[in-house]
């Protein structure tokens, strides 16, 4: 059925004005080329059923996406939608030989049953085109970028927090810090300066897509080299409850676990905590029973966290620096969702 679907439609709409006619995205996720696959059908966007969807399947999808090799074929449920609009499926049953350009060159059909847990997802790796050298390690340094298979070095002409912005969600890593840092004699680079004058809007997902003056041309040295640091990416644990959907919040920063103060704390946060932690919904409990889960010890490091309640991660979130509070443990942040239930400590 599916060979004969595609058959009917290629005859009907010929093969330009289908390719034309048809895109695809990567949603729910922090990186580019990584996420829920959707794509786009008569001015209507919709999720893709998992119905036979594999490695050959997303291979497509990471060339018609400029993204690389493919990674891997993740449950799209793991990139939750924001609203019911986003639930809708619309095509299922796809079949790609692996060499095809686009998605809608592959066979497949119009969905006609598909639950919300079966939308197919896509992990792609990103071609390397951009790095921080010199520094600790991958989310600090001095900014590189491949141009014609060769590293060269960005002229910090012109750059802003904006553009620092761009690196580090490229990079996966945290937020841009505001740094007056600039490389040394031991960290500043070699071999060709090949940006200049970047001026990124914050909102592009690579430092290329960025405006800049032509690669190479600049009259900067290897003095004017560019540095960013970016905050550390971290990772979440719930400690002290029943199960690993309940209990005192900790994040992982520089290697070490430390707690997170409830100063502005309220409903959204806990919901981005428990997306995040693929725990289901938060129920949000009262601070006397937040206060079961008993205080933490060693660093307090976050504090006045401030989530829309839409993020995928809580790194997402706006925060004092790492590390900035004006806290004790007493104050420190505990969630329970609604997975792996019961998640109460006895009283």
């Amino acid at each position: 059925m599916a060979l004969l679907f595609s058959l009917i439609l290629a005859i009907c709409t010929g093969p330009l004005l289908l390719g034309s006619s048809s895109r695809v995205r990567l949603v729910g996720s922090t990186r580019r080329c990584e996420g829920r696959v959707e794509v786009e059908k008569e001015g209507r966007w919709g999720a893709v059923c998992d119905d036979g969807w594999d490695i050959k399947d997303v291979a497509v999808v990471c060339r018609e996406l400029g993204c690389g090799e493919a990674r891997g074929t993740p449950s799209g449920i793991l990139y939750k939608p924001s609203s019911e609009e986003e639930r809708k499926f619309l095509i299922q049953d796809v079949d790609c030989n692996g060499m095809e350009d686009t998605l809608f060159q592959c066979e497949l059909e119009d969905v006609f049953n598909c639950l919300d847990n079966e939308a197919a997802g896509a992990l792609c790796e990103i071609p390397e085109s951009v790095r921080l050298a010199g520094g600790t390690g991958a989310c600090n340094g001095r900014v590189e970028v491949k141009h014609q298979g060769q590293w060269g070095t960005v002229c910090k002409t012109g750059w802003s927090l904006l553009d620092a912005k761009v690196v580090c969600r490229q990079l996966g890593c945290g937020r841009a810090i505001l740094t007056k840092r600039s490389c040394n004699k031991a960290t500043k680079g070699q071999g060709p300066i090949w940006l200049s004058h970047v001026s990124c809007s914050g909102q592009e997902v690579s430092l290329q897509d960025c405006p800049s003056e032509p690669w190479g041309m600049n009259n900067c040295t290897h003095d004017e080299d560019m540095w960013v640091e970016c905050e550390d990416p971290f990772k979440l644990r719930l400690v002290g409850g029943n199960n690993s959907c309940s209990g005192r919040l900790e994040v992982l920063h520089k290697g070490k676990w430390g707690s997170v103060c409830d100063d502005g704390w309220g409903e959204k946060e806990d919901r981005v905590v428990c997306k995040q932690l693929d725990c289901g919904q938060s129920l949000f409990p009262s601070v006397k029973v937040r206060r079961r889960f008993g205080p933490g010890n060693g660093p307090i490091w976050l504090d006045d966290v401030h989530c829309s309640g839409e993020e995928y991660s809580l790194e997402e979130c706006g925060h004092r620096l790492w590390g900035y509070h004006n806290c004790k443990h007493k104050e420190d942040v505990a969630v329970i969702c609604s997975g792996q239930q019961p998640g109460l400590p006895d009283a």
